[in-house]
């Protein structure tokens, strides 16, 4: 069988008959891969616990004809050994893979732009760069905006009028809208959400670490990826 070599993160594993598993990554060059660990599930297995969601490995796999097969793995960056003990860590971590699984979905499609963004993510949980709630919403936002699903927040969608006061907000319509041409689906935001929901947006930091993300916020995340993803994430329901 051919075989390839890369670099990619896990994103979720499935158990697959008594000692393997189907291992879904997204790798650097390759895109999203679905791949059969054979024997990973034994105590001595070769690879060890290298094959775990958000663990960051170089990868030596051959094409098959259902699955590919990993023949080799070594790690890059355990970023699951830092997260795994902290549940805020964790449950924030879950949400990135979990978006990222949903949003690529064809397989061995090139996608470094967005793989980029993933270790990014992942490696700022492991170090607790900034708030995990706020590094799981903006790495959803950003990774939509990536996939052409960027929110117009700063003119009116319909006019094309800087954004004022008050502001509403239509999932549906991809953005904000004035008092005269609102749809009938937008909602009232005020100025400190829509605030907040830029910056995660942008990935602006020095707002986003200035103070607790308004929920607000963190419910137009929700509402925008449901959307837009065409089903929930359900992982970020836990951080409600």
């Amino acid at each position: 069988m051919p075989l390839y070599r890369d670099e990619g993160v896990v994103l979720r594993t499935a158990d697959l008959g008594e000692a393997d598993r189907i291992i879904t990554m997204l790798t650097r060059d390759h895109g999203k891969i679905r791949a059969v660990a054979r024997g990973v599930r034994r105590l001595k297995s070769r690879f060890g616990g290298r094959l775990e969601p958000f663990m960051r490995v170089d990868a030596l796999v051959a094409t098959g004809r259902t699955f590919d097969v990993i023949s080799q793995v070594d790690s890059i960056a355990a970023y699951a050994s830092s997260i795994g003990g902290d549940y805020a860590l964790y449950t924030a971590a879950n949400v990135i893979a979990e978006a990222a699984d949903r949003l690529i979905g064809a397989e061995h499609e090139r996608a470094t732009a967005q793989y980029r963004l993933l270790i990014g993510a992942l490696a700022a949980l492991s170090r607790r760069a900034h708030d995990p709630v706020c590094i799981g919403d903006s790495y959803v936002m950003r990774a939509l905006a990536l996939a052409g699903w960027m929110p117009r927040l700063a003119s009116c969608v319909m006019c094309g009028e800087p954004i004022g006061s008050p502001a509403f907000l239509s999932v549906s319509s991809g953005g904000v809208m004035c008092v005269s041409d609102r749809a009938a689906d937008a909602h009232r935001v005020d100025a400190g959400t829509l605030a907040a929901f830029r910056a995660l947006v942008d990935g602006d930091w020095r707002v986003l670490d200035g103070g607790p993300l308004p929920s607000a916020a963190h419910r137009l995340v929700e509402e925008w990826s449901e959307y837009y993803l065409e089903r929930p994430i359900r992982s970020l329901r836990l951080l409600d």
